[in-house]
Order: structure tokens, then C-alpha cells, then sequence
């Protein structure tokens, strides 16, 4: 059963028009607000608190408070029961590094936006047939962008977010091979920048990336633009 276009507090259409989820772990209760400003500041939109994070639900919850133009998700779902505390604190999608057929049972029935992860074929194809939103490609690192490329040989139809050593470097590779949106974390904020408050270097490397993102997803655009033009 496939998910719909639309999700309760999350917007697809719009998340495709800024491709970038930031993926933060490991954040205290002090240093989030001056976290989310940097994301926000950086040109962030869309964020999720994995639920390893100790107190994760509340700083979930304190940063859809605090931020209520952000979109914040929890990632690191493993369970239904996990999927129903994050949506009850306010979590607008959910993010997972496997497929759980209750967890993907859940947020469809809820319409509530599903990235859960996969690497093989069938994983992947599994995963989509299941109602995901995006299918988390993970770990990308391992894979590289001609992995991405091969996938949408066959599944063309189903949108792909590489997470796993994601950078400016090769955010092109992974867009031009048919990447619908790409994942930021831990080389951005890292434990010790967050408890160190090093809230400037956080901002500036997400700006960085935007950049990035933006650059080479303009020319995509324009291309898919003129490829479909008569």
C-alpha cells in the first residue's frame, strides 16, 4: 500500500524541493536550541532526533516547540511502540535503519511520512511496497553513488535518500545518479561540537552543503525541464 503525497505535518512536495534531512544523535537538552538556530540558520528545514539520543522524545518535543517552522522527525524507530511515543511528542515522520513491517503498518494507517533503511534489491523494493515515503539507502558510504545509478535502472520508480558519508564533495555524483534526497549528520554535528557549543562551524558547514544540494539540484531541474518540453 503505497503512502500518500501528502503527510500529516510533512510536506513531500516541499521536501523534494529541499532535499536535504538532518540527522542529529547524541544532542542535550542545553545545547539544542542553539543546534536548531544553526541548522535553521544554515538553510535546514527538515531534521530528525534519533531515539538513542538520551531523553530523546523530550527534545523532540522541545524542539517542535521551539521551532515550529521546522520539520522534525525521530529517527532510529526500531518499534510500533517507538513510532507511537515519537508521534504523541510531536515527531512528523519517522526514520529507521531497517524495514519493520509494524512500524511501516503504523505510519501508513497515519499517514505519517516512513523512511526506513535498506541496502539490497529486495530490501529496497520491500521497503517501498510497504508505504515508505523514501527509502533510506543505507550505509551509502559502502555503496558509493554508482550504486544509486544501478538501483534506478530497475526501480525508476521508487525515490531513493542516500545516508552515509554524504558530502559536498559528492552530492552531485549521488543527485545525477537519481538520488531524490540526501542525509546529513555526524561529520556535521558531532557530539563534541554540540556539547562544545561550536554552534557557528555547524552553521557554516550545513550552509555549505545547501549550497551544494542547491547547485546541482537546480541543473537536474532544468534538465528534467527541457527533457520533458515539447
Amino acid at each position: 500500500m503505497r503512502a500518500k503525497s501528502f503527510m500529516a505535518g510533512f510536506n513531500i512536495a516541499f521536501f523534494e524541493k529541499e532535499p536535504v534531512l538532518g540527522i542529529i544523535r547524541g544532542v542535550d537538552e542545553n545545547s539544542l536550541p542553539g543546534v536548531l538556530h544553526a541548522a535553521y540558520s544554515g538553510g535546514l528545514r527538515f531534521l530528525e532526533i534519533t531515539l538513542n539520543t538520551p531523553d530523546a522524545l523530550l527534545l523532540i518535543k522541545k524542539a517542535v516547540l521551539l521551532f515550529p517552522d521546522f520539520c522534525i522527525g525521530a529517527g532510529t524507530v526500531l518499534s510500533r511502540e517507538s513510532a507511537q511515543q515519537a508521534m504523541d511528542v510531536g515527531a512528523q515522520f519517522i526514520v529507521a535503519p531497517n524495514l519493520n513491517e509494524q512500524v511501516a503498518g503504523f505510519c501508513v494507517k497515519r499517514s505519517m511520512a516512513y523512511f526506513p533503511g535498506a541496502l539490497t534489491p529486495t530490501e529496497i523494493e520491500k521497503a517501498w511496497s510497504m508505504g515508505a515515503t523514501m527509502v533510506k539507502v543505507f550505509p551509502a558510504s559502502q555503496m558509493g553513488p554508482d550504486y544509486i545509478k544501478l538501483l534506478k535502472g530497475p526501480f525508476d520508480q521508487i525515490k531513493l535518500m542516500p545516508v552515509g558519508g554524504i558530502g559536498p564533495n559528492n552530492i552531485p555524483d549521488y543527485f545525477t545518479a537519481g538520488a531524490s534526497a540526501v542525509a546529513l549528520g555526524g561529520s556535521i554535528f558531532s557530539a563534541n561540537r554540540m556539547a562544545n557549543r561550536e554552534f557557528s562551524t555547524i552553521q557554516k558547514e550545513i550552509a555549505e552543503f545547501m549550497v551544494a544540494v542547491n547547485k546541482i539540484y537546480s541543473k537536474i531541474s532544468v534538465v528534467d525541464i527541457a527533457n520533458h518540453s515539447i
